[in-house]
Formats: structure tokens, C-alpha cells, sequence
């Protein structure tokens, strides 16, 4: 199971127009033609439609996520969270809750996370989170 952060929802699905593919956008139309399993966290998929300008754009956005399942975060969660969020304090690292929520939803799940976010990378030095190699596929 790939978890999709918000960073590559956004990346992928709210660039402007006119923008040319990057190797994202191609690593993330590879891993969908592949059939893998990608799921979006309940905070990224309420992350990426907030901030959207109109209601149309937001509808649209909408419409194309839904394809995507999404996990929602139980108390196991939230526990793992906060235990990251310690672990991280304790050697002077200071993380978003938002992000050890999901590093936590990744973890648990025996999942890889797919980020531009390089925060992620303590909780993967730190932690047992394994990141997803964001270079093309072949």
C-alpha cells in the first residue's frame, strides 16, 4: 500500500495549467497504470480540497479523489502519532501533528509514503517509515 501526501495530491492534481509533466507527475502515472494500491489519508484529502478558490475547481477536485480510497486515522493512530511526535522532540526535531499522523497511518499499515515533503525524513531516520523512492519507475 502507497500512502499519497498531500504534497503530491497537490503537485499532481493543482498545478497550474500550462506546466509541463515533471518526473512526479510521471512516477505517479506510473504507480496508477500499475494498478499498486494507493490510498489517501483522510487529513491529505482534507488538506488538498482546502484552500481550493472556487467551488467548481473544489467539485472537480472532488470528483477526481474519490477514486482514490482513503484511510481514516483510529486511536492506534493518533497513539503512533504522538509517539512519534516524542521521539522526534527528544532529539530536537520538531514535526507537524498533521505529519506524524500520517507518517504514523504509513507505518502501521506497513505502507510506503509518497512525498515531496523531505520533514518526512526524520520520522524515516527515526522511525520505521518507509519513503517511496520519488525517481521514475521503470
Amino acid at each position: 500500500m502507497i500512502l499519497l501526501d498531500t504534497s503530491v495530491l497537490s503537485h499532481v492534481f493543482r498545478r497550474s495549467k500550462g506546466v509541463s509533466p515533471s518526473e512526479v507527475i510521471s512516477r505517479f502515472t506510473s504507480l496508477v497504470e500499475q494498478g499498486l494500491p494507493l490510498v489517501i489519508p483522510g487529513v491529505a484529502f482534507q488538506a488538498i480540497l482546502s484552500g481550493v478558490r472556487d467551488q467548481h475547481q473544489f467539485d472537480r477536485l472532488h470528483e477526481t479523489l474519490v477514486g482514490f480510497p482513503r484511510i481514516l486515522a483510529d486511536e492506534r493512530d493518533h497513539l503512533e502519532a504522538a509517539r512519534l511526535m516524542n521521539l522526534l522532540r527528544r532529539r530536537g526535531i520538531t514535526a507537524s501533528s498533521f505529519d506524524a499522523l500520517i507518517a504514523a497511518m504509513t507505518i502501521l499499515r506497513d505502507g510506503a509514503l509518497y512525498t515531496l515533503d523531505r520533514d518526512f525524513e526524520s520520522f524515516s531516520r527515526f522511525a520505521s517509515l518507509r519513503l517511496l523512492d520519488s525517481g521514475p519507475t521503470t
